[in-house]
């Protein structure tokens, strides 16, 4: 059953890159951004939770706390964030929740029925001081390419994970590496 504005936010308890932490408790007073990435090592996400850690600043002024969930194990997690930190000029300073049980995500209603047993659709939700549910927000489409955290018209796009490096040499001229999974060429024609 889905979540609805109004709705108390599911609490529970896990294991994070900053330590175990209960939901609720650790929210606390404030406001809290709950928010689904598929899997570690994908390119749209190593740019959003980049752009995440770099408004530290902005949702310190606005008493909120980001947290990050995918169903990748903390290990994973581990590995990935020196990644984040090196293609952002970030450190990461908020937690990411290892929901490999998949506990978070069943609860939080993430997982698309026709999606695979990895795969968390790209959830946002807004919690209030109150433990309420205040917004919600999912985005399912697929593309050939994504945009990155910040992304503006006419700046360069991410070639998807679906697309080879092979294939995508030969589709993007101007193809530039970063990370393996993380390639980007210029905003196709409209």
């Amino acid at each position: 059953m889905a979540l609805r504005l109004g709705d108390v936010a599911p609490d529970f308890e896990a294991q994070t890159t900053q330590g175990n932490i209960k939901f609720h408790e650790w929210l606390g007073s404030s406001w809290g951004m709950l928010f689904s990435h598929p899997a570690d090592f994908t390119p749209v996400c190593t740019t959003e939770l980049g752009k995440t850690a770099l408004l530290k600043g902005e949702f310190e002024k606005r008493n909120v706390k980001p947290i990050a969930v995918s169903v990748d194990d903390l290990d994973s997690h581990h590995r990935w964030v020196p990644d984040i930190n090196e293609v952002n000029g970030v450190e990461v300073n908020f937690p990411i929740i290892a929901d490999g049980n998949r506990n978070v995500a069943t609860l939080y209603d993430m997982i698309h029925p026709n999606a695979s047993e990895k795969a968390t659709v790209r959830s946002v939700f807004v919690i209030g001081p109150d433990k309420k549910i205040k917004l919600s927000l999912q985005l399912t489409a697929h593309h050939q390419v994504a945009t990155p955290a910040d992304w503006k018209t006419g700046e360069d796009v991410i070639v998807i994970p679906a697309v080879s490096t092979e294939d995508a040499q030969k589709k993007y001229s101007d193809l530039r590496i970063v990370k393996p999974y993380l390639r980007y060429t210029a905003q196709p024609e409209k």
